[in-house]
């Protein structure tokens, strides 16, 4: 048995991406499939910010004072056209400048349909990986987190910000999309001072998940309303656990609570 507090599982590129649950113990999940499984909740949740004891959680798991205050919690991590970083501004200037004035990557994955989104050069291809998508290509490089987000929204004239969560664990996808060619009609249609950053690179990155069988339904399972979760694991995508009768779990959701995990059988 392992326990701690909960936070996004760690995750690795490979050709089947390999998942490990951070508690007392680090957790290879990706042994755990095809496994029965226990999560236990003992009903605290603790700060992903202040460690301290928090009743409810917001955002990734933060208390309210630090859901309001706290830099990881500002509005531009949502909204990157709105980060003052490069102005030397925010809710604390000195992490903004480590982590929003840095080199950020703008991206197109596919699923069921193409998105557009932003992350720090530093997180390819674990962004990509714990939003589920299927596949995804580099298409722009930026100076820092606003120029990101001016261009992601430009983009979202063409293309949608949000994964749907049922469709990406029920695994619809369209084999028809071709990043490629998205990427570079993309640069066509944008003015210059967008298409100033596009990269070159234009390698698409193959995502394929620890899956036995995706549901053809799926039901959300949360510890606030359900302390004890068990069932066989048949999968996990994006930051989900995937149960064989198609109840899941969002790790990354449950961001700060304090379970204990074990293998049934």
């Amino acid at each position: 048995m392992s326990s701690g507090n909960l936070r996004k599982m760690s995750v690795n590129l490979a050709d089947t991406v390999v998942y490990t649950l951070n508690l007392s113990d680090d957790i290879l999940m990706n042994e755990c499939v095809g496994k029965t499984i226990a999560l236990r909740w003992n009903g605290q949740i603790i700060c992903s910010s202040c460690s301290k004891v928090t009743k409810k959680s917001f955002g990734d798991g933060f208390c309210y004072s630090c859901f309001m205050n706290a830099p990881e919690a500002t509005e531009c991590t949502i909204r990157p056209e709105l980060c003052r970083a490069h102005l030397g501004e925010g809710r604390d200037p000195e992490w903004e400048e480590r982590n929003h004035n840095t080199p950020h990557i703008v991206y197109l994955a596919a699923s069921d349909i193409v998105k557009v989104g932003v992350t720090r050069i530093t997180q390819v291809p674990t962004r990509w990986i714990d939003q589920g998508a299927t596949a995804a290509i580099r298409l722009a490089e930026t100076p820092n987190r606003y120029e990101a987000g001016m261009l992601e929204v430009a983009l979202k004239a063409f293309f949608s910000d949000k994964t749907n969560w049922q469709r990406m664990l029920k695994n619809e996808v369209d084999d028809s999309i071709d990043l490629v060619e998205e990427k570079w009609t993309l640069h066509d249609q944008l003015p210059s001072d967008l298409t100033q950053f596009f990269t070159e690179d234009d390698e698409v990155i193959e995502l394929n998940y620890p899956v036995i069988d995706f549901p053809t339904k799926v039901s959300s399972l949360s510890f606030d309303k359900t302390a004890d979760i068990v069932g066989e694991l048949a999968g996990i995508k994006g930051q989900y656990l995937i149960f064989d009768d198609g109840r899941v779990l969002n790790i990354r959701k449950h961001t700060g609570y304090t379970v204990e995990f074990s293998i049934v059988n």
